[in-house]
């Protein structure tokens, strides 16, 4: 397992919501995705939404049938798997497994579609497909599975995906701010502040509950989100008073954090929170052993941090001299300095396609391809498990 590493990507429907998961396996020096998919077993994103497998440029074959695949995973597969003598005993194979699939168009495709198999997405690469072409194979390809897009490049091209007749799309486009930067927060922004910087200062309990109490709906999104699964608590917590009692300043200063992210009004902000929850949690993971204990929940508030540029409009020093937050935070936000700034490079370097940067990353923290294989998809769980 030292090589295969992994990089996620979401799958974004009309509504601006997460559809499904991919994870693209990245493999070297003769490891098969076999190897890497029976390695995650045990940490496999449970539910119903489905995760994407992409092997990328490795040839397919019926060995990845051996692998005992999760009710929700779904195989990417290329048209030219089924052309040549072993496409019959693959069409045979995958029927037996029931594993959904995703047909990627190609020249083969037609193939792929007579050879019996059923697909439950069609996959087309917005790289090779311009948008009057996309629309002619989209509808096309309509009644034989629901039709999907990748490799994205931004905002517009997803829009011409949407308006080619498909259902979602899989990329980073929504990472890029869709207009100019605001020259300070807003002032429900600035409230939240407030607040995150009384607990940080650890003021009166009276205090910060008068604050909370002037917008109602931050409390029920902080109780939302310390409830959701992903917490794993073991009782509810039912009001500020009691969320401080259970948890503390320290370990709430970390759940108050993500309620900045709910100021965003950009369309793509669930996607963006999602992707903030990613990283947080993934950072918080691999910094266990290697950082203080004390400052895991530091690690994570960097992660929810690194997308507020985007979410909020406001460029980082700007929100940073409002914030009272570590050096430590701030030397990683604005220039990925610092003991945490190798930790966010690598929760963005995930996000990626170079496989060989990503496992470059991983090493220069001293983790193995597997740990951090495992911290990524438990990050993923996580980021499902939280009520956005």
């Amino acid at each position: 397992m030292q090589n295969v590493v992994i990089s996620h990507q979401p799958l974004i429907n009309r509504q601006n919501r997460i559809l499904a998961n991919r994870l693209n396996l990245h493999l070297m020096d003769g490891a098969t995705p076999l190897d890497a998919l029976r390695s995650l077993a045990d940490d496999w994103p449970a539910g119903e939404k489905p995760v994407f497998v992409n092997c990328g440029g490795t040839p397919w074959d019926a060995a990845m049938l051996e692998w005992s695949a999760p009710s929700n995973a779904t195989f990417e597969l290329p048209g030219a798997v089924f052309v040549g003598d072993d496409a019959a005993a693959l069409v045979s194979g995958l029927s037996s497994s029931q594993t959904p699939l995703c047909l990627m168009v190609d020249e083969h495709a037609g193939a792929a579609l007579a050879s019996g198999a059923t697909f439950r997405f069609i996959g087309l690469d917005a790289r090779r497909f311009p948008p009057a072409r996309m629309k002619a194979v989209a509808a096309q390809m309509q009644s034989h599975g629901i039709g999907v897009a990748f490799n994205v490049p931004d905002r517009q091209a997803f829009q011409d995906c949407l308006d080619a007749g498909l259902n979602a799309a899989a990329s980073w486009f929504f990472k890029e701010s869709p207009g100019k930067q605001a020259k300070a927060v807003n002032p429900a922004q600035a409230q939240i502040v407030r607040i995150i910087n009384l607990v940080r200062k650890n003021a009166e309990l009276r205090e910060i509950e008068t604050a909370l109490k002037q917008d109602v709906t931050l409390s029920y999104k902080l109780l939302r989100y310390i409830n959701s699964a992903g917490f794993g608590l073991s009782c509810e917590i039912q009001s500020f008073r009691h969320a401080v009692t259970i948890l503390g300043y320290e370990k709430l200063n970390k759940w108050l954090s993500l309620l900045l992210a709910t100021a965003s009004k950009d369309p793509m902000a669930q996607v963006q929170m999602h992707t903030a929850l990613c990283r947080a949690r993934l950072m918080e993971i691999l910094g266990q052993g290697l950082v203080d204990k004390n400052e895991y929940d530091n690690l994570f508030i960097t992660g929810a941090f690194s997308m507020l540029e985007v979410l909020l409009g406001v460029s980082m020093d700007k929100l940073l001299e409002t914030m009272s937050l570590p050096e430590t935070i701030c030397d990683a936000l604005l220039g990925r300095g610092g003991v945490y700034g190798p930790f966010l490079d690598l929760a963005i370097a995930c996000e990626g396609e170079d496989g060989e940067a990503i496992a470059a990353q991983a090493g220069m923290l001293g983790l193995s391809a597997e740990a951090f294989n495992r911290a990524q998809i438990k990050a993923l769980s996580f980021a499902e498990a939280v009520q956005i």
